[in-house]
Order: structure tokens, then C-alpha cells, then sequence
């Protein structure tokens, strides 16, 4: 299978502006909202959602960089140990509306290890899932809030987000990988 474009430029756009509404909407205005990015695409995406809600409302919108990675529930399983890239939310987060932001949501473990670690940090009001795509196929029983785009996939299929701020294009692209296996087919 040839990789298949799912989202332009375009579509990537719209999407952000859509989720921005949405978390407005749901949040009755963007006081005591704090979007965190999960790092690494999670981060630009949750930048370009305050850029949109501050034109939106002419209110800035914390945004912070979340690192989970010592919260995973793999990591003895890794042959490499994670290499950590650094937690940075430039605001206290108690009581707040903490807008978890990422690219792809997909078994729902990344999504669990996030949680833990802003819960580290302290306990909001709430904890929010914003992602450009769910594709499905969840392990553990975590669902987003806000969604870009639903794409039904096998779990042969990889699923590619490009952002201009780390690869110089915006694009969601979907192949399959014939290199992945399924857990249960190893």
C-alpha cells in the first residue's frame, strides 16, 4: 500500500480551529485553561490551539511541554532507556483545566502516563485530551475530548504526522508497515 495522504495543510488547519471552538465551548471561555503538549508533536499542535483561542478570545492561554516518559508502563521492556526531554508548564496547574494535547491517539497508553505525571505536578480540575487523530485500537479505556480526525486503521498501518515546526510540511499520512508486528503475533 502506497503512503495515502488523510490531511492536508488545510484540513490540519481546520481541525485546530474546530478543537479551539470545541474547548471554548466546553470550558465557557479559556479562563483557568492550560494546554499542555505532549512531547514532540503534541507541543506545536498545543501552541497553534493557544494562537487560535487567543485570536478568538484576546486571552493568552498557558502553554507547557509535558515529558512522560518515566511514567510508562514499558519501560523495563525497552531496550533503550528514554531519553528525557524535560517537563516545562509555566504555570501552576491546580485547579485549572489541564487540555492534554497530542498527535495520534492510539492504545491510550501514552495518554495514561500523561496523566500521571501532570497529576504529579498537582491536581487540576480537570484533565482534557485533545489529539489531531484517533485511529483507534485502545488497550486502556481512555477516550479524547476533542478530535481532529477519526481514522479507522489495522494496527499493520502507520500513521505519520508531519508539522511544519519539526519536519517543514504539515500532513497526515497512513501506510502499512510491514515491519510492525502485533504484540500477539510475536
Amino acid at each position: 500500500m502506497p503512503e495515502k495522504v488523510l490531511m492536508t495543510s488545510e484540513d490540519i488547519s481546520r481541525a485546530i480551529a474546530r478543537i479551539a471552538h470545541e474547548i471554548l465551548e466546553r470550558n465557557k471561555g479559556a479562563e483557568d485553561i492550560v494546554l499542555v503538549g505532549l512531547r514532540t508533536r503534541g507541543v506545536p499542535l498545543a501552541r497553534r490551539l493557544a494562537a487560535k483561542i487567543q485570536s478568538l478570545e484576546s486571552l493568552s492561554v498557558p502553554v507547557g511541554a509535558l515529558d512522560f516518559a518515566l511514567y510508562r508502563d514499558d519501560i523495563s521492556e525497552l531496550e533503550r532507556k528514554p531519553e528525557l526531554q524535560g517537563t516545562d508548564i509555566p504555570t501552576d496547574i491546580i485547579d485549572k483545566h489541564v487540555v492534554l494535547v497530542d498527535d495520534v491517539l492510539y492504545t491510550g497508553r501514552s495518554i495514561r502516563a500523561a496523566m500521571d505525571a501532570v497529576i504529579a505536578l498537582g491536581r487540576p480540575q480537570s484533565i482534557q485530551l485533545a489529539v489531531l487523530v484517533d485511529r483507534g485500537h485502545r488497550e486502556l479505556p481512555i477516550r479524547a475530548d476533542y478530535v481532529g480526525k477519526n481514522i479507522p486503521s489495522s494496527r499493520s498501518e502507520k500513521i505519520k504526522v508531519q508539522l511544519q515546526e519539526s519536519d517543514g510540511i504539515d500532513k497526515v499520512t497512513i501506510k502499512e508497515n510491514q515491519n510492525v508486528k502485533s504484540k500477539r503475533q510475536r
